[in-house]
């Protein structure tokens, strides 16, 4: 039987770094665990 994996949203207002960092994080460091999403509320333009 397969381990399924946990999902996980990152929630910030615009989506443009930071939700998107944490998504990263947690998919570089934990895939084998989780699955990492990111939202926003007011989804902007990506903050480079």
């Amino acid at each position: 039987m397969g381990m399924n994996k946990k999902k996980v949203l990152f929630i910030c207002t615009h989506n443009s770094a930071r939700s998107q960092m944490a998504e990263g994080f947690l998919n570089a460091y934990y895939s084998d665990r989780y699955e990492g999403y990111s939202a926003g509320t007011e989804p902007k333009k990506i903050n480079e």
